[in-house]
């Protein structure tokens, strides 16, 4: 924000405008003070004292002595107050003006100082000078800020601290001769949450000497101030820079304050607030000493406009508005709301501030100190609530999640964190292209169940204990059903029956799809539901893990692992109870001590997980951990191959067997090639078929080894939790924010700066992809690390612009 400096000099009838800002550019224009401004200044005034013709916080000399008959002031101060505004106005708007105006009307935001070489310029309402009419532009564009003629004084370097302490306020009060400081002591009390306030004024037992030694030392207390606070009779001097009255009949000039002010302000003394009567010289003379600011009363001042416009100043500056924001809000309100019962009463206060100084406003503590410095701004709040709202839409969601894990795989290779297993615990019987032309199968939709049937045989004589087979076997076969419920039965009759999980599903319809009774019984076999939600975990219910359906690989996963337990259920084919009812009572009834995949927390649907749900997110719900390499989750091999050398086969008493698609083109329930996911091929798992050779054809991912990886997860407890961005970003949000509010106010060089960033992301990213392998917890990345590159980039602006 550039500023604009006016100089307004008068000499006889001329005045002078040197308007200067940006880099040594200056414009200078010379205009004749007309004198019916100042008749109708002089006019306005004598009225506006005839109307607040008591209890005014200074002398006035006597307006005449003759008796005369009732006068309607009001009325008269409200047309000497159009009168005065409109010659005002229209000697501002001369031709000659015409550049000064249009120039500041170019700005976007500015602070225009002002300063008057004359008390008669200084008295008029320069602060209501409406620059941007003609240009029509918002006029709160334009804030004037007065400034004296002569600035001596260095203004104090004030150091802001880490933690910030309560502002120090000190409120000195007056002679209280016909007036009153109730209000304002109750509307400075009521900052005690944000300032500690020492009250200091005349005491029944104190003498004058004692009174303005006391207030001479409080001003240089070694503790310091913020603010200066004064209340009660003021005036203008000429070469003492006013008189405060401080108790019947006694001033105190700013001459016999001027060395305690001095070293008040060298200890922190910023604001002055003077709320009293024609406080022009006083502004004056506290500017040149160096105090920052000065909000005075350029007229005398009725009681009750005082109290007035202090209380809504006080109330502006606890809402942490700055001195000037706060003295514009009280002065609206006078103008606005108080203007029929106090008329020109808001265009007497006027702010001096040293052009060096940055404005005053209070600093919150505790709580509030932490969310005022938090709160973001307009331009943090537009780019933040962007990066929020991508982190919730899930398909953005399930694209990044898949990009991380690719780089997990990556970083699993090149750290050498690859679990090598002897032996897959899973082996995955696919029935591909290959098979089905070996078989002489002309139509594999519905696959043939003479084929399942011998799969079965194979798999059952090199001593498989598990086998799911993913084929839907709701519609009729006349001869296959038969041949295929015979090898079933005689693999469950055998004196160590394998037990068999089959596919179920729902329709579109909701309907509930799953074997024929004439092939299976539930009686003595599990049927699964073999839905896949890319790319997550299917999980057990909440709070009722006996409810049913349950999924395809869990079921595999529960019946190995029943497989490995004394005593547990066992299919058999004369059994009259259904047989997951079986394996739910042996679970319930003292069997808890056995640790199944029932037992384990995370395999089961978590509160937040559900809640999400609602709002149409994932949160927390385990994915499916394509960064292993599918050689480490599963053995495949071709059907045929299983067919044409059985006994080649190793005993698979140990592994869950699937039978399933193995990709060719008519697999799938509702459409041909539905359990073929290609336009979804998980990137990471591309990556590690590539790893094998890069000629690898295979650009799909099947059902089949899709169930395998959820059960190996299952197997090994390994299921990977994603922590939502949405709440990541937040977490990188406040420390964001913090190091944004760092005090460092230079930086050399802007690549200095953007190491923080380099290191924090970097280092965040290294031990995320750590804590993945380690704790199966994955944390996000692109994002979080974008918003605090965001706060870096923007602080270096900041820091950059201020420089």
């Amino acid at each position: 924000m550039s500023n604009f400096y006016l100089k307004v000099q008068q000499f006889d009838q001329l005045c002078y405008f040197e308007l200067s800002w940006g880099q040594g550019q200056q414009i200078g224009v010379t205009l004749n003070y007309p004198d019916a401004l100042n008749l109708k200044y002089q006019e306005w005034q004598r009225i506006y004292l005839r109307f607040y013709n008591t209890e005014l916080r200074g002398r006035v000399a006597e307006i005449g002595s003759l008796t005369a008959p009732p006068v309607d002031w009001h009325a008269r101060l409200v047309e000497a107050e159009a009168q005065l505004l409109y010659e005002f106005h229209h000697w501002l708007r001369h031709a000659e003006l015409y550049e000064i105006r249009a120039t500041i009307a170019q700005a976007t935001k500015t602070d225009l100082f002002l300063t008057c070489n004359s008390l008669d310029l200084a008295r008029l309402p320069w602060e209501v000078w409406e620059i941007g009419t003609e240009f029509a532009l918002d006029s709160t564009k334009f804030w004037i800020v007065r400034t004296p003629l002569n600035r001596r004084g260095i203004i104090a370097d004030v150091k802001q601290d880490h933690a910030p302490r309560k502002a120090r306020i000190l409120a000195i009060l007056g002679d209280e001769s016909n007036l009153n400081f109730a209000a304002e002591k109750q509307a400075i009390r009521s900052l005690n949450s944000l300032a500690d306030v020492t009250f200091i004024g005349l005491q029944s037992q104190s003498s004058i000497a004692e009174l303005k030694t006391k207030i001479v030392q409080a001003i240089a207390s070694p503790s310091g101030w913020d603010i200066l606070f004064f209340a009660g009779h003021s005036n203008e001097t000429n070469l003492t820079g006013g008189e405060l009255g401080i108790a019947p009949n006694t001033s105190l000039l700013l001459t016999e304050i001027e060395p305690a002010l001095t070293i008040a302000k060298e200890r922190g003394l910023q604001v002055a607030i003077f709320n009293s009567c024609k406080g022009l010289s006083i502004a004056n003379k506290l500017i040149d000493l160096g105090i920052s600011q000065v909000a005075v009363m350029r007229e005398p001042i009725h009681n009750r406009v005082a109290e007035e416009f202090f209380l809504r100043f006080i109330q502006a500056l606890a809402a942490y508005k700055d001195v000037h924001e706060s003295l514009l809000t009280a002065a609206k309100h006078l103008k606005l709301e108080k203007n029929l019962t106090y008329p020109s009463a808001y265009l007497i206060p006027s702010l001096f501030r040293h052009p060096e100084a940055d404005l005053f406003c209070l600093q919150p503590s505790g709580i509030k100190q932490l969310s005022q410095n938090l709160k973001p701004t307009r331009i943090e709040a537009i780019a933040l609530l962007f990066i929020l709202t991508i982190s919730l839409l899930l398909p953005l969601q399930r694209w990044g999640l898949q990009r991380r894990i690719l780089v997990q795989a990556i970083y699993r290779q090149l750290t050498n964190q690859i679990a090598r297993v002897p032996d897959s615990p899973i082996l995955l019987v696919q029935i591909d292209e290959a098979s089905i032309i070996k078989a002489n199968i002309s139509n594999p939709k519905p696959m043939n169940r003479q084929y399942l049937a011998s799969l079965v045989d194979a798999l059952v004589a090199n001593n498989a204990r598990v086998i799911g087979i993913d084929y839907l076997l709701d519609r009729p076969q006349a001869q296959g059903d038969r041949i295929l419920a015979e090898s079933i039965q005689n693999a469950i009759s055998a004196p160590q029956p394998t037990w068999f999980v089959l596919a179920a599903t729902h329709n579109l319809k909701g309907e509930w799809l799953q074997a024929l009774p004439n092939i299976v019984s539930l009686d003595w076999s599990l049927q699964g539901d073999i839905k896949i939600l890319p790319w997550y975990m299917q999980l057990f219910p909440m709070d009722d893990w006996q409810s049913q359906p349950w999924h395809f690989s869990s079921l595999l996963t529960l019946s190995h692992e029943l497989q490995q337990i004394p005593n547990s259920p066992q299919p058999q084919l004369d059994s009259q109870t259904d047989f997951l009812q079986q394996i739910n009572a042996f679970l319930k009834d003292g069997n808890k001590t056995h640790q199944t995949i029932v037992s384990f927390p995370q395999s089961h649907l978590q509160a937040i997980t559900a809640l999400s749900y609602w709002l149409d997110q994932m949160w927390m719900h385990p994915i499916i951990d394509f960064s292993i390499p599918p050689q480490q989750i599963y053995r495949s091999i071709p059907a045929w191959q299983l067919l044409e050398n059985p006994a080649g086969s190793q005993s698979l008493q140990q592994q869950i067997v699937m039978i399933a698609a193995g990709g060719y083109n008519e697999a799938g329930i509702s459409e041909d090639g539905e359990d073929n996911f290609h336009r979804d091929l998980p990137p990471a798992v591309k990556y590690w078929r590539n790893q094998e050779s890069s000629n690898h054809k295979n650009r799909l991912i099947t059902g089949g080894e899709i169930h395998a990886y959820m059960a190996h997860h299952l197997l090994t407890r390994r299921l990977v939790v994603p922590i939502p961005d949405f709440w990541v970003i937040c977490m990188a949000i406040l420390l964001s924010k913090s190091l944004y509010l760092l005090p460092i106010k230079k930086q050399k060089f802007v690549q200095q700066w953007l190491v923080l960033p380099t290191v924090i992301t970097t280092v965040y990213g290294l031990i995320s992809l750590q804590i993945y392998i380690s704790t199966a917890i994955l944390l996000p990345w692109v994002l979080p690390s974008t918003t605090v590159w965001f706060y870096f980039i923007l602080a270096n602006f900041h820091r950059k612009k201020d420089a």
